[in-house]
């Protein structure tokens, strides 16, 4: 339930592009650090504070990707702290589960529909300690169709967003 809504709440900022109607419902946006956006949702222990970007790069390029987000999320609640997903606009093959890799760092994900996420904790901090550390992470995915793809994602700014993120929900 929390890793379905943390993906959800990835794709919330561009839903309020399309719908403004939403706006009530919309994340609060906080600021960009690089290349990643640091976003809030819900009130005290119930909130929920991510750091989200998109891919520089999507292969292959003549393909449709739809919305792809990478975020790190943390619940005030302390339910998780940085949890690192990966949405995709297309459903993924549950039987060739995404890998983030970020320098010689290889993180396999498991698939639920659409959504990437690491099973075990010290996984997702390795991850994310590579993240700090790096220039840039691919994560490569097979579409339910059967389409491999590559996702390039800058780590500019990734340091400062997620010690943002944390830090509004403490």
């Amino acid at each position: 339930m929390i890793r379905r809504l943390a993906a959800i709440l990835a794709a919330l900022p561009l839903l309020t592009l399309a719908a403004p109607q939403a706006a009530a419902q919309a994340p609060q946006f906080h600021t960009q650090h690089g290349d990643w956006r640091v976003f809030t949702r819900g009130s005290g222990h119930d909130r929920i504070c991510y750091a989200t970007s998109r891919p520089t790069d999507s292969r292959p390029a003549d393909v449709t990707h739809g919305d792809v987000y990478f975020m790190i999320a943390s619940w005030a609640s302390g339910a998780a702290t940085e949890q690192p997903s990966f949405l995709t606009g297309y459903e993924l093959r549950p039987d060739n589960p995404p890998v983030a890799r970020v320098g010689s760092d290889r993180i396999v994900m498991y698939v639920s529909e659409r959504e990437g996420f690491i099973e075990e904790g010290a996984d997702e901090r390795r991850l994310v300690d590579a993240m700090r550390r790096g220039s840039d992470m691919r994560v490569e995915a097979t579409s339910a169709r059967g389409t491999a793809t590559a996702y390039t994602f800058s780590l500019a700014g990734v340091t400062a967003a997620v010690r943002q993120a944390g830090e509004l929900c403490r």
